[in-house]
């Protein structure tokens, strides 16, 4: 009988390796409910042309995290750490190519059983290929 992988042993063996690329198209009103969320008044982000740079974290991150709660046992999944490195600023109309790819795995025992610690690094670029962004960001998943 061949035996199946945990979902912990499938995440290792997603380490280095980038998942598929998916695009999003950024929408005036996606950045003004962004920049309306975090509490920035700034008024280069008002009329919903060109997003923070913060709002990087919103392009595709629910889609990833949601790829990796269908590989992984875990209940919960908290955020560690972020870093962003900002090259452009996305506008209203990009199209956003957004690459992740697990970096860095460990596992260790905690109180509630085995945790993960994962650190992840994701790719923005726009239509043109450009690169607009990239950031790392580490999860902890139980």
């Amino acid at each position: 009988m061949a035996e199946t992988l945990s979902g912990i042993e499938k995440l290792k063996g997603k380490v280095g390796v980038a998942w598929k690329p998916r695009e999003y198209l950024i929408e005036g009103e996606m950045i003004r409910r962004f920049a309306r969320a975090v509490g920035d008044t700034n008024p280069l982000w008002k009329d919903g042309n060109i997003a923070p740079p913060t709002f990087i974290l919103s392009v595709g991150f629910e889609q990833f995290v949601e790829d990796l709660m269908n590989l992984t046992p875990f209940n919960t999944v908290l955020m560690g750490s972020t870093e962003i490195e900002s090259y452009q600023p996305m506008k209203l109309g990009d199209v956003i190519t957004v690459v992740f790819k697990i970096s860095h795995l460990r596992e260790r025992k905690g109180q509630t059983g085995k945790m993960v610690f994962m650190t992840f690094d994701s790719t923005y670029k726009n239509k043109e290929q450009a690169l607009v962004a990239k950031c790392r960001q580490m999860v902890i998943g139980y």
